[in-house]
C-alpha cells in the first residue's frame, strides 16, 4: 500500500463514439477492453513496489545493527506507521483467529482495509493509539493444568506485528546462533538438527534439559525495558511496549492489571521473551 496513492481520475467520454463502443462501459469505451484488469494489476504492482522499498529500508537497519553492536536506534517509529508495513502485518495474521475484547474480526476489518489502516497510521503518528486489554482464555495441558492465553484485539495484533518486524531487523543482528525459539526462518527442527550435529561431531559427555516454569507469566516488566534500552532509544517504541505490558487482562468481564508477565498470544511477547533471555541467559551461557 502506497502512502501517495490517489483515487482514480473520472473518465471523460470521447466524442464520436460508434455503436459498438456504446455497448461497452464508459471505462472500456475510452481505454479499451480489459482496462479494469490493467488497473488492478497496476495497483498490485504499486503495493509490491511499496513493500520492496520498505524491505530495503529494514535491510539498511539490519546492516547498521550488524556493523555497530553498540548503536542506539533513536528513530524507528516512522517505519511502524508506514502503510505498506501495516498492510503486510495485517496480511500475515491468522484469518480465523478468535476476536479480542472488541469483537473485531479479520474479515470485518478487511472490508475497509485501506481506510482502517490510514486511520491507524494517523493515530500512531499523533500518539492517539491506545492498547486494549487482552481476553484471557485457558488451554488444557497434558499434565492436567491449564496454560493461560491472551487473545489480543486485531489492531493491537497489527501494530505488534509491525513493531516486531522492525525490531527483528535490529535484534537478529544480536541474537546468538544457538538461539532458535520464535525467530524468523528458524524452527525447533533446526534446533534438534544442531543438537544432533554437536553430538555426532564432538565428545559430548552430558546434555542439560531445562524448562523455565511459567516464564511468560513471570517476566519482569522493568527488566524487559532495561534490556531493550541497550539498543532501542526511540521513546515512542518503548512507550508502545509499556502500553501492551500494562494494557490489562479481561477475564469473565472483570478487568485486572498485572505487574509482571507478557500476554501469551501476542506476537510482541515472543520477541520480548527473546530479548530478555538474550541478556539474562544466552550471553551468560556463551
Amino acid at each position: 500500500m502506497n502512502e501517495g496513492r490517489k483515487r482514480d481520475e473520472p473518465i471523460v467520454p470521447m466524442k464520436g463514439v460508434n455503436k459498438d463502443q456504446a455497448k461497452v462501459g464508459p471505462a472500456e469505451s475510452v481505454e479499451g477492453r480489459g482496462s479494469t484488469k490493467r488497473k488492478k494489476q497496476q495497483l498490485n504492482m504499486g503495493q509490491t513496489q511499496g513493500w520492496e522499498t520498505m524491505q530495503n529500508k529494514l535491510m539498511v537497519l539490519h546492516q547498521k545493527a550488524k556493523q555497530d553492536k553498540k548503536l542506539h536506534f533513536t528513530s524507528l517509529m516512522h517505519h511502524v506507521w508506514n502503510l505498506d508495513l501495516l498492510e503486510k502485518a495485517y496480511s500475515s495474521l491468522k484469518r480465523n483467529a478468535a476476536p479480542g475484547v472488541d469483537g473485531q474480526t479479520y474479515s470485518e476489518y478487511g472490508k475497509a482495509l485501506e481506510s482502517n489502516l490510514i486511520d491507524l497510521s494517523g493515530r500512531l503518528k499523533r500518539g492517539g493509539y491506545r492498547a486494549k486489554p487482552v481476553h484471557r482464555m485457558y488451554i488444557p495441558k497434558r499434565d492436567g493444568s491449564k496454560r493461560p492465553l491472551g487473545v489480543t484485539v486485531l489492531e493491537d495484533k497489527i501494530v505488534q506485528k509491525a513493531v516486531t518486524m522492525v525490531l527483528n531487523t535490529v535484534y537478529e543482528a544480536d541474537f546468538l546462533g544457538f538461539s532458535y525459539g520464535f525467530r524468523p526462518k528458524r524452527s525447533q527442527h533446526q534446533a534438534l538438527d544442531a543438537v544432533y550435529a554437536a553430538i555426532m561431531s564432538r565428545k559430548v559427555r552430558w546434555i542439560l534439559y531445562a524448562d523455565i516454569q511459567n516464564f511468560f507469566g513471570k517476566v519482569d516488566h522493568s527488566w524487559v525495558i532495561k534490556f531493550m534500552e541497550h539498543r532501542i532509544a526511540d521513546r515512542r517504541i518503548i512507550c508502545l511496549i509499556r502500553k501492551w505490558l500494562k494494557a490489562g487482562v479481561m477475564e469473565q468481564g472483570i478487568l485486572s492489571y498485572v505487574e509482571e508477565g507478557t500476554p501469551q498470544g501476542g506476537s510482541i511477547s515472543s520477541l520480548l521473551a527473546n530479548i530478555y533471555l538474550h541478556y539474562a541467559s544466552d550471553l551468560w551461557t556463551k
